[in-house]
């Protein structure tokens, strides 16, 4: 079932679809899951945003521009959601590495344990007998998505009635959500466990997944308390590491999969000499990802060559090359085309990050100077990503108004 086409048009239609029912009709009734194919009651936007096809700035913009602040406040908190993980991670990177950590541990033990093996194929394959969770497990495999509310019921029914691994749960998200981030689904599997804020716990209902499925499910036997993991200290969170947020020098440009809204990059487009969409092993996880997930990225990627393509054909970008490259081809790519130094648009914490980074190492001893670029939204909204989202929340209207988004008035 295909329900994303990966272009920036398609996400573009969607938020002007959208968002005249971002206010109220939002908050009344986003917690709602109506199955797959009818999820009208949210945006649906996060596989655009994930990519940035389309940015969190320009969805705040849009929605913005129709509705004050206080009347789509539920709609806009929900977007800088992801920008609050996003940046959390970011001040914290070891949490990422305790994850990856954890997962290769688990999955170590998935081989050695026929029972554990036996239990984790039942749920990732909707056999468990849970009605309702198994539902989303075929829904995730078939979509690439689900309705927020039923990650929070499937990771709840996963950690603590069917007492799988939070880690081999998040992994199997990873694989499969077409909007699956580092921070956004890492750290959301880790609230429901009770890690990320501690001791506190989300506890899925057989009353409240049937109420907000209107009726579909009321499933029997969910696990009646839900007792918080525990993993010893949480690290502090460190500085964020500057960046420039724009790049008025000669350069090849770099695009990842983590930013492909290429035709807002503060960038001189008249001094980038050659551009070229990078395709670096590894980037959504250890294990294959889903087919579906592949091909959202792979379409994306090349809705942002056609971009690209076209700010040449207007005189912006030099035309040629314009193409899609492995992280093998970097080097003799910038042999080919004489550059000796390189600008890429920060890559938030997480497995393309750390392919950036070995990237980095390998091109300065071939005397490549790197640039790193981090957009202003980023640069402005992480540094607050210190505490819970309830502090970070209070940052949204001056954020806003920093953007050019939101007067005074507007609030």
């Amino acid at each position: 079932m295909t329900m994303f086409t990966p272009t920036r048009a398609e996400g573009l239609q969607r938020l002007r679809e959208f968002r005249a029912r971002a206010g109220r009709s939002y908050a009344e009734d986003r917690n709602y899951d109506h199955g797959p194919g009818a999820h009208g009651n949210v945006s649906a936007l996060s596989p655009y945003i994930r990519h940035r096809l389309i940015t969190e700035r320009e969805v705040c913009a849009a929605v913005l521009a129709e509705h004050s602040l206080q009347g789509a406040e539920k709609f806009i908190q929900e977007v800088l959601w992801r920008t609050y993980w996003k940046g959390w991670l970011e001040l914290r990177p070891g949490v990422w590495q305790r994850y990856t950590a954890g997962l290769a541990r688990q999955q170590e033990l998935l081989e050695r344990n026929g029972g554990l093996r036996r239990d984790y194929a039942a749920a990732i394959a909707g056999n468990t007998g849970f009605e309702g969770f198994d539902d989303w497990a075929t829904e995730l495999v078939e979509t690439g998505y689900l309705h927020n509310h039923a990650r929070m019921w499937f990771a709840s029914i996963w950690i603590f009635t069917l007492r799988l691994p939070w880690e081999l749960g998040a992994d199997f998200f990873h694989r499969y959500l077409l909007d699956g981030d580092p921070a956004s689904n890492t750290l959301s599997w880790r609230w429901v466990a009770g890690l990320q804020t501690k001791g506190k716990t989300y506890a899925a209902s057989a009353d409240n997944i049937h109420k907000y499925t209107g009726g579909r499910f009321k499933p029997k036997g969910l696990a009646r308390e839900a007792v918080a993991l525990d993993e010893g200290p949480m690290e502090a969170p460190s500085p964020l590491v500057p960046c420039q947020d724009h790049f008025d020098g000669e350069a090849a440009l770099l695009i990842t999969l983590e930013d492909l809204g290429v035709g807002s990059l503060a960038v001189n487009w008249a001094r980038i000499g050659a551009v070229a969409v990078a395709d670096l092993a590894g980037e959504r996880a250890d294990a294959p990802v889903s087919e579906g997930v592949t091909a959202f990225s792979a379409g994306a990627a090349r809705d942002a060559i056609t971009a690209l393509q076209s700010l040449a054909l207007d005189g912006a970008v030099r035309p040629d090359p314009l193409m899609r490259i492995t992280a093998g081809d970097i080097m003799p790519w910038l042999e080919k085309i004489g550059q000796k130094r390189l600008v890429i648009p920060a890559t938030p914490v997480g497995p393309v990050a750390i392919a950036v980074n070995k990237l980095v190492q390998d091109l300065a001893r071939e005397g490549i100077i790197v640039e790193r670029m981090r957009r202003t939204w980023d640069s402005a909204a992480w540094p607050h990503a210190t505490r819970g989202f309830f502090a970070f929340k209070e940052q949204i209207p001056a954020l806003l108004r920093a953007e050019g988004i939101l007067q005074k008035c507007d609030a």
